[in-house]
């Protein structure tokens, strides 16, 4: 190994431990996001297993977002100051443990406690798997590896329903998370021989700055979850509220720490590393919800079946994974925030394309307003990341990929809060099946014009880091 280790990656040559590497970095990535997306499948069948309401199951889902947006920057901070690698080995061997507890759990108490603990291996592997990765790699590939990484991502999601849905419907939903164990055990093999044992760390770190990690882990999850009630909770507005202030004293906390969680600098200082973090906010709060709009319209308004549903929208995700790696190549020759501007553009007009679907559009014209969408975040996601990523040291890999994770979290989390508010704005307490056809697209529309909004606020929030790229 160590004579390939200093042969020169010129060419996209690469050494054998750049390749390990970039495999365990895309099977981390696909398997973090298959195991989301194929268990949602699997919802009703676990709801009548353990006998308990739709209020309780869905927390099966939540409880393991709120891990992972709580827990990604700490890990992330931790990993640099401690070592990128022993977090990593570390949240693949917890993630294995704990996906194999969660298929043998005896109650719904255990499975939820086991979907917490999840959510934190996941949350060190999110804040490690793409910093390790880029630190091996030089600078003028950055993009292609981070491509070749996003497209695991969208593998993982293009993936997950169609073989949680034929793991759940021919064995049961513990399989989904006896597969993940096996293939994430896979992964770790390939890690442990395949990193390098000494890899780049802050030796600068003061210590662990107690405090603001309390405030960072209570910030995010009572502004989440009064984010994700809003339309079911009375007082969720307050809980919003104190999560929102919690933040504002976690930022003057911040910037009097020796050693903070997050350096506020790298905001207040770096307009490209702010606006990279906003454009990405913006465009998952923008497109996250499409999945499930569709699938609505698919099934309500045409009269698919969920599977024939599933495999019409896989065509979003599938672009996302096929023109990943090419974006991410083309960002390390153009500047990062050209592509990722005109992502975010594409996006909105895909956008544009669904608030005009009305109850008799024909399906090949949603497959290609599908299609359209998918192609645009491609072109988005892999340079924005390159971008951000630009912006940043070695030593601060970690918790920059960190941030990058918990804007995800937060925007998957926003896009589908709004869709719950429109809907209970305008639906009331009539369920989905009862509304009628002209309502339910009405809704839709709704939904879609305020995504337009946001999705043209991330578009010129990433035309305004021109001034300031670094490429």
């Amino acid at each position: 190994m160590n004579r390939e280790i200093g042969r020169e990656t010129v060419g996209f040559q690469q050494t054998s431990e750049q390749s390990s590497i970039l495999r365990v970095a895309v099977i981390t990535s696909f398997i973090t996001t298959f195991m989301g997306s194929a268990l949602n499948l699997s919802i009703p069948q676990m709801e009548e297993q353990f006998g308990v309401s739709a209020a309780m199951i869905g927390w099966v889902v939540t409880a393991f977002t709120l891990s992972v947006a709580a827990l990604s920057v700490p890990f992330g901070k931790l990993a640099d100051a401690t070592g990128r690698r022993r977090v990593f080995l570390l949240g693949i061997i917890l993630f294995v443990v704990f996906s194999v507890m969660c298929a043998f759990s005896p109650n719904i108490w255990m499975l939820l406690l086991c979907r917490v603990l999840q959510g934190v291996a996941s949350s060190m592997i999110f804040a490690t798997n793409n910093a390790i990765l880029i630190s091996v790699f030089p600078p003028e590939q950055r993009g292609r590896v981070l491509g070749t990484s996003v497209a695991g991502t969208y593998i993982g999601l293009s993936a997950g329903p169609v073989i949680g849905g034929i793991l759940n419907h021919y064995i049961n939903w513990q399989s989904i998370f006896i597969m993940s164990a096996v293939i994430a055990a896979i992964s770790l093999v390939i890690a442990i021989k395949g990193i390098p044992k000494k890899p780049m760390k802050d030796t600068s770190s003061g210590g662990i700055d107690i405090a603001g990690n309390i405030l960072y882990i209570a910030c995010i999850v009572v502004t989440l979850y009064g984010l994700t009630n809003l339309s079911v909770m009375k007082y969720a507005w307050i809980i919003l509220i104190a999560g929102i202030v919690l933040g504002a004293v976690f930022v003057i906390t911040e910037k009097k720490a020796k050693d903070p969680v997050i350096r506020i600098s790298m905001f207040t200082q770096d307009a490209a590393f702010t606006l990279s973090n906003l454009a990405a906010l913006l465009n998952y709060g923008a497109t996250f919800a499409i999945s499930y709009l569709m699938s609505i319209y698919l099934q309500i308004i045409m009269g698919y079946s969920s599977q024939t549903a599933g495999l019409i929208i896989i065509a979003m995700p599938l672009m996302q994974a096929i023109f990943s790696p090419t974006m991410g190549r083309l960002s390390d020759r153009i500047a990062p925030y050209k592509l990722a501007t005109a992502g975010m553009a594409i996006c909105a007009a895909g956008l544009i394309c669904f608030s005009l679907v009305g109850l008799d559009t024909p399906l090949f014209l949603i497959i290609l307003i599908l299609i359209m969408e998918g192609f645009g975040f491609s072109v988005f996601s892999s340079p924005n990341s390159n971008a951000i990523m630009s912006c940043v040291e070695k030593k601060d890999y970690s918790i920059a990929q960190s941030i990058q994770a918990t804007m995800r979290t937060v925007g998957h989390t926003s896009s589908m809060a709004i869709v719950t508010i429109v809907i209970g704005m305008q639906l009331g307490n009539t369920t989905l099946a009862e509304a009628e056809p002209a309502q339910l697209v009405h809704t839709m529309h709704t939904c879609f014009a305020v995504f337009i909004v946001l999705c043209i606020a991330g578009t010129f929030m990433s035309m305004k880091r021109r001034k300031t790229d670094v490429n």
